[in-house]
């Protein structure tokens, strides 16, 4: 470990400052636009901004850098970043919002793409499992570490939106200045949705729920924390505390899952957070018993994604999972896109119960299809193939994680 980190520091460390910075807009629009005057579906709009951009960011930037290059794309990219995070205070208004965060939603899907690519190159067979563990620890400690910095500064104020600007414009001063070289970047073509579908109905149904649910988890926590009256420090502890059980649980699910039937645990996993959610949902807001409630839901959620992939490569060979796996990104994307609509549509209806009904809904959904996948196909055998793989990671992270030979 230490030989990966004296070779791939400074990437490791931009991408940590990367998500500090993009994990603060995330939570600090989410309190602005209520102090804005904001409805609650229309910062669903704005937040729905973020997924659409990523989605076409992920689609999009292998062009850009097939076309001229990692270090331009990722030195344009971040300009653009770090102007936009200056620019919320300055437009607040609905549409500008919304365009916005689809194109920063845009330039971080590209960001994540290069620095997955260019780590995956620079690291060896033998220490790129360890280099891809580093990456995905410090992605989630950099966005546990934003919920932090959310409490500089007045958030009806410029300060809360210059510090995400300037963490975003030093996270390339490592990278730019690194002498690493720039890989040859390729990517794989992605598998057609219909033969991915009939190798994995439950793999593709449960991208489409889970990307709701991370959506909605990641993008309307903090219009939930001020409809229900909280304060900007409460409302950071609840989305770090999303972020923390997402840390901690994901390699004992892991360890778990390749033990046992997949679909058993993904069928526990997706019962347990629709209980959770339906208590949340029907409790007396206690904030102390809500955090708790969030990490629980941060545990299941986060691993979920990577369960889905591994119980889909279950059925395939070596050389199909990265295709496979691209598709089932594209669909979490989709579903990620719908997440933050549907629950600013169900907080409209429901009112702050909304948030958490709706999440009840799609891991209900989940459970009530796994269980129904389980009378049409035989339990696969338990074989060793969990990957901690988080939602931000994007293709090119997954790809390089089902290259690497099984321990």
């Amino acid at each position: 470990m230490l030989k990966v980190l004296g070779s791939s520091w400074p990437l490791l460390a931009g991408v940590m400052l990367l998500m500090v910075g993009n994990g603060i807009q995330g939570s600090l629009l989410g309190i602005r636009g209520t102090l804005e005057g904001f409805s609650t579906y229309e910062m669903s709009f704005v937040m729905a901004g973020y997924f659409l951009g990523f989605l076409g960011g992920s689609r999009l930037a292998p062009v850009l850098i097939r076309r001229v290059g990692h270090v331009r794309v990722f030195a344009a990219l971040g300009s653009l970043i770090s102007a936009v995070l200056v620019m919320y205070p300055v437009a607040p208004e609905v549409w500008s919002w919304t365009a916005m965060r689809v194109l920063i939603g845009f330039c971080f899907s590209g960001v994540y793409v290069t620095a997955e690519s260019w780590l995956n190159n620079a690291s060896s067979n033998e220490t790129r499992g360890q280099a891809l563990s580093a990456y995905m620890i410090v992605q989630m400690i950099g966005i546990i570490a934003s919920q932090v910095l959310l409490n500089v500064g007045d958030p009806s104020g410029f300060i809360p939106f210059i510090l995400p600007s300037v963490l975003v414009s030093l996270a390339f001063l490592p990278i730019l200045l690194s002498a690493t070289p720039a890989p040859v970047f390729d990517t794989t073509q992605r598998m057609g949705f219909g033969r991915l579908f009939q190798i994995s109905p439950l793999g593709c149904a449960g991208m489409l729920l889970t990307g709701g649910v991370y959506a909605a988890m990641m993008g309307m926590a903090g219009v939930w924390g001020m409809t229900v009256g909280l304060g900007v420090p409460q409302i950071s502890v609840f989305v770090g505390a999303m972020y923390a059980g997402g840390l901690v649980l994901q390699y004992p699910v892991g360890w778990l899952s390749d033990r046992m039937d997949r679909r058993r645990l993904i069928l526990l996993l997706s019962l347990a957070g629709t209980g959770v959610m339906v208590l949340a949902a029907l409790m007396p807001a206690v904030f102390w018993l809500l955090v708790g409630m969030a990490l629980l839901l941060g545990g299941i959620v986060n691993p979920l994604y990577a369960l889905l992939i591994a119980h889909t490569n279950d059925f395939l060979p070596k050389e199909e999972m990265a295709g496979a796996s691209a598709g089932l990104l594209f669909l979490n994307g989709l579903g990620a896109v719908a997440g933050p609509l549907a629950t600013g549509w169900m907080m409209d209806w429901l009112g702050p119960r909304g948030f958490f009904a709706f999440i009840a809904v799609l891991l209900g959904g989940l459970s009530a299809y796994v269980l129904w996948r389980m009378t049409r196909r035989e339990t696969p055998p338990a074989v060793p193939g969990y990957h901690p793989i988080a939602p931000t990671a994007s293709a090119i992270a997954v790809e390089a994680v089902l290259d690497r030979p099984d321990p």
